[in-house]
């Protein structure tokens, strides 16, 4: 048994590594800069969950203390200006934390290095791998190309792109080879590196068993989806810069995050080796291939039992401040829309209606306003609605729904939502149920905290429209909850790999 600390547990493969490595009966502690995001997983309780921010020396060193294996999974997807330089840090930062700790390894998954030239993402990704190779403690380095599963931000992409465009223009780079690999791979060579006794000091090309283009993968979503052939037609002028806003219209991944993806698939992103199978042996049945692992993230899809989303990870730029509780915080105003309305209907409707607003059930007010805020917020880079949520049912910290993500969830009790959309200033909207002398009354609260005279002219520019938007919502979601039929008592099973 190893002794494995995790960063990057809130998001997308970290959060489903842990219970792998749990699994395997390996001793597992969470780095993160916000724990709370990761209380209500259900491995959480079987965890040691730490705060730390890896650009801070001291937190980190604490992290590492008595760890044997350290896994680094943390970059930076859609980041702007800095983004290389703060990578950096935080490796060296972490190496040489690890090496003071005296950790035995340091995994780290990164991005597979075409021999062209390599886009901003690529390069970074490769060098924060060479860190942790020159550094003091022994390194493994795994370097992969389109990752397929579900809730994957590379599948998401193919998924959405080939649903919904049965004839489309492309960029050349959909003629570009890849070496795509399925999720459950990656979390098995991951989760060996905790064993294996070798010290090993290397990088690894991981991919899984087919060399495809994006048009043959898109074809092959076609197929295994059950979908007619696509029509793909190449164009040369699109640019990576137009290709990711092309993708940000289509698909629910934004232009900024679209962008590193397109920019690495330019070039060519083939395993030049396999001698990970040294030391992790592939299993007897081989390793998965496209058409499987498709299979697979569109069983976890339609069971709704994906475990982890692309949009578990932080939005670079997405306001992560928590609710304010001094009405005078930061020495500014916060501006509040408050509402309640008693409602004919149990506590229990009331709240089963409130943990599944959004996604496809919508905010139940004017459609065509929230469509519209929706797409001025993807136009201006932000994420807008089309992110949805990873339960239609139920909800957790940390999850999105469409532009918000989840700040707090009291069971029966209390929605934050904590507002990601491009705005002058920080925003929440808070949705309660109380119980008072037999009656059910539903609670509904907007707050808006301005930043600056852009803010409060927002703030005010707005309002008349909040008798429209927010004054409707209470009525619509108690009628819907008057009627809606109770499902069953929900019991969080153990979060698997999937696919």
């Amino acid at each position: 048994m190893a002794r494995c600390l995790v960063t990057g547990a809130t998001g997308y493969i970290g959060g489903r590594l842990v219970p792998e490595l749990l699994a395997a009966g390996h001793e597992v502690r969470c780095m993160a800069r916000s724990p709370q995001r990761l209380r209500d997983l259900s491995w959480a309780a079987r965890t040691h969950i730490v705060k730390a921010d890896a650009t801070d020396p001291g937190q980190t060193r604490q992290a590492l203390d008595g760890i044997d294996v350290a896994y680094y999974l943390i970059h930076t997807m859609g980041g702007t200006g800095r983004f290389a330089e703060n990578d950096r840090r935080a490796a060296e930062i972490f190496a040489a934390a690890a090496e003071r700790a005296g950790v035995r390894r340091i995994v780290y998954l990164g991005g597979l290095v075409p021999g062209e030239r390599l886009s901003p993402h690529l390069r970074s990704r490769a060098e924060v791998g060479e860190i942790f190779l020159k550094a003091g403690v022994p390194a493994v380095v795994l370097r992969a190309a389109v990752v397929i599963g579900s809730g994957s931000v590379s599948f998401e992409m193919l998924r959405h792109l080939t649903e919904r465009l049965p004839v489309m223009t492309t960029p050349r780079w959909v003629h570009s080879r890849t070496q795509p690999i399925a999720v459950r791979d990656v979390l098995r060579y991951l989760t060996a590196w905790a064993s294996v006794p070798a010290e090993v000091n290397r990088a690894f090309d991981i991919g899984g068993p087919d060399v495809l283009t994006y048009a043959d993968m898109m074809q092959g979503y076609a197929s295994v989806a059950s979908l007619p052939h696509r029509m793909i037609i190449p164009v040369r002028v699109l640019t990576p810069k137009l290709s990711s806003l092309w993708v940000g219209l289509v698909t629910p991944v934004p232009s900024g995050i679209a962008r590193p993806l397109v920019e690495s698939l330019r070039n060519e992103s083939v395993c030049g080796e396999h001698d990970i199978s040294r030391y992790v042996p592939d299993p007897e049945e081989g390793l998965i291939g496209f058409p499987e692992a498709v299979r697979l993230a569109l069983k976890k899809i339609k069971e709704a039992d994906v475990a982890t989303r692309w949009s578990s990870a932080a939005t670079p730029g997405a306001p992560s401040d928590p609710l304010p509780t001094d009405p005078d915080w930061a020495g500014g105003s916060l501006y509040t829309d408050s509402r309640s309305i008693q409602v004919s209907a149990d506590p229990e409707a009331l709240w089963q209606v409130i943990e599944g607003i959004g996604g496809r059930n919508g905010w139940y007010s004017l459609p065509g306003a929230w469509h519209l805020r929706g797409l001025l917020d993807r136009l201006f880079g932000g994420v807008g609605l089309r992110r949805g949520r990873r339960d239609a049912y139920r909800l957790r910290v940390g999850d999105t729904v469409d532009f918000w993500r989840v700040e707090e969830v009291l069971p029966g009790r209390l929605l934050r939502l904590r507002a990601e959309m491009r705005l002058p200033g920080l925003a929440w909207l808070e949705l309660g149920v109380s119980r008072s002398s037999g009656r059910t009354y539903y609670h509904q609260r907007a707050i808006f905290h301005p930043h600056g005279l852009l803010g409060h002219l927002y703030w005010w520019a707005t309002s008349p429209f909040h008798g429209l938007v927010f004054g409707r919502m209470p009525v619509n979601i108690a009628a819907k909850a008057a009627r809606q039929p109770l499902r069953g008592i929900y019991s969080p099973g153990p979060s698997s790999r999937g696919g």
